[in-house]
């Protein structure tokens, strides 16, 4: 006990809780990866769970995407007792509005209060996943090109009872499922969020009954005073100061000239504090790229966390040393109903992330990191069609077939399998052999993009370069692909990364530009070719250990053209380092 009477933990006893809370939500996210139906679940672990508690702060979270779980889950909380004011056990509630706290629509939330035999809230645990297909007017989770949420048409849920009593409320189910294109294939993964989420209950549960719910709180506040003394600690690092950035997103529809966005990035060293000021930014804009509260405050989050070289733990005690200024109505800020916010997830939310990492890199060495690139090429499309090997049976999901673009650090190149900021390589790359034979598709080609990652003392990862197309049938593609005009920027020095690209191959073999925003309809014998971007370097080209050097040559990364242009590195015809010539040039 401490001076106030208050239980407190050793470091061992700390650990200890710390791991029984991590097993609940390992046992959630077991649950969906092993029950959930659609590619985007069992093959591409887009999904994440968490536990809050009472007071809606977020305690743990699951092997997750960072995008997902670090803001919006309080949020939600937060609008569930907002809405139901005396929730009871067996009550669950389904969550994906982005106006209420959500990320966007296609992310589908499940949050069960865990009240004990008492009538008691206790904790909140909350799974998420997204969609194959949320009823949506096109065949995408992604409507880039949607003007408003009504173009949009996606069903969005503000916290609405979907269990009482453990029971369904099967109004809700009845409309969900009229209103998806595969209605067994949603339903299947709708019953594996049920059940993730009440798997939490159960355990969490048990925990209450077998350590005292006192223990548990007491243990909850602790947590976070340890996670908040580690984060203020490595702001202290930094030294004080202030840094302002700015990036464009591509042209796409809805935004002709693209959109401007810029942040203040404040560093209080002695305070321990970082503030990001989003609100001198363009007002909401008539497309899908409009960002949600949860999206645009977690995206700073993870720029931040991105920036230091230790294991801080995310959760409501590290999130009290980051300041987020942000303004109703704003494109990076608040969203005003009936604003579309269908790509909260990425391009925006990404350019947010990306800014803030930058930034915290350009105020002092050893910090930050350049820029992760862009995402939703077609080799990320959400496909569409009828399988002929099924007997027209229809068919949606997102394939994740490549795209990389991890951006360099302090002390390390781009991790080739980033995904994007917001995934941060929790989602995985889909096995090519899965997809053949969910859908009725062929990939030709998987392979990254030589010359594509930005130069650097460290590299940006390399871009991805993806081929395929139907079999014996014709499918549409939706897909919206940023960084094809702005691709990912270094950091101190470091280039940038290469841009996306897409084109279509006819049957006869040529080539079609395509625009960056889908969708498109490919028949028997075409197929989409994507290139996704690479990754923005940090520090001098210059400064890369010239083996580095060498090895990118052997392993296809980097042509010795690129070599010697760019990092001042010469091999022979032996590709050994020719150590004159090298030294000469670099010295040149």
């Amino acid at each position: 006990m401490n001076k106030e009477g208050i239980k407190t933990f050793d470091s061992i006893q700390l650990a200890v809780l710390t791991s029984r809370f991590k097993g609940i939500v390992r046992s959630m996210a077991n649950t969906l990866f092993r029950t959930g139906r659609s590619g985007v679940l069992n093959t591409a672990h887009d999904f994440s769970c968490c536990i809050l508690t009472k007071e809606h702060e977020m305690v743990v979270a699951a092997e997750s995407l960072p995008i997902h779980i670090m803001i919006g889950p309080d949020l939600m909380a937060k609008s569930m007792v907002k809405f139901h004011p005396k929730i009871k056990r067996g009550d669950a509630f389904l969550h994906n509005s982005p106006y209420h706290g959500n990320s966007h629509a296609a992310d589908l939330s499940v949050l069960i209060p865990v009240i004990d035999s008492n009538g008691k809230h206790h904790f909140t645990v909350l799974a998420k996943a997204h969609m194959a297909d949320i009823g949506n007017a096109k065949a995408t989770t992604y409507m880039a090109a949607a003007r408003d949420v009504y173009e949009e048409g996606a069903l969005i849920f503000p916290a609405v009872k979907i269990q009482e009593n453990y029971e369904f409320i099967n109004d809700i189910v009845r409309m969900c499922r009229l209103r998806i294109r595969a209605p067994e294939l949603f339903w299947g993964d709708f019953l594996a969020l049920i059940g993730a989420a009440r798997i939490g209950e159960k355990h969490l549960l048990e925990l209450g009954d077998e350590l005292g719910w006192n223990t548990l709180h007491e243990y909850t506040q602790q947590w976070f005073n340890y996670s908040e003394s580690m984060m203020a600690s490595a702001i202290s690092q930094l030294p004080s100061g202030e840094v302002t950035t700015y990036s464009v997103h591509d042209p796409f529809p809805g935004v002709p000239n693209g959109i401007p966005i810029q942040v203040k990035v404040t560093v209080d060293s002695d305070e321990g504090i970082i503030e990001a000021d989003l609100r001198e930014n363009p007002d909401c804009m008539p497309c899908g790229l409009n960002q949600s509260e949860a999206t645009v405050s977690t995206a700073v989050m993870i720029g931040v966390f991105d920036s230091f070289n230790s294991i801080i733990p995310a959760n409501a005690g590290s999130f009290r040393r980051i300041k987020i200024r942000l303004r109703e109505n704003c494109v990076v800020g608040i969203p005003r109903h009936p604003a579309s916010c269908s790509v909260a997830t990425t391009s925006l939310g990404n350019r947010v992330g990306n800014m803030v990492q930058r930034a915290l890199a350009e105020l002092a060495e050893g910090f930050g990191m350049a820029e992760v690139g862009a995402i939703l090429p077609p080799s990320y499309a959400v496909i569409s069609g009828c399988d002929p090997r099924k007997d027209g049976a229809p068919f949606v999901n997102e394939l994740l077939l490549g795209c990389t673009g991890g951006a360099a650090t302090p002390s390390n190149d781009g991790w080739l399998t980033t995904s994007d900021l917001g995934a941060a390589g929790m989602v995985y790359v889909d096995s090519i052999e899965m997809d053949e034979l969910q859908y009725p598709i062929r990939v030709l080609s998987r392979r990254i993009i030589t010359d594509s990652g930005g130069a650097g003392r460290f590299c940006g990862s390399p871009g991805v370069f993806v081929e395929y197309g139907p079999i014996d049938c014709t499918i549409e593609l939706n897909y919206a692909s940023d960084g094809c005009v702005n691709p990912a920027q270094g950091a101190r020095g470091g280039m940038q990364g290469g841009v996306a690209k897409q084109y279509r191959r006819d049957i006869s073999g040529n080539l079609e530009k395509l625009d960056p925003v889908g969708p498109i309809i490919l028949k028997p014998g075409e197929t989409v070719l994507s290139m996704s971007t690479g990754g923005g370097g940090y520090g001098l080209p210059i400064e890369r250990e010239t083996n580095s050097v060498k090895e990118d040559i052997i392993d296809g990364i980097i042509t010795q053209e690129r070599a010697k242009e760019i990092y001042g590195v010469v091999l022979d015809a032996n590709l050994e380092i020719d150590v004159n010539a090298t030294k000469s040039l670099r010295t040149k």
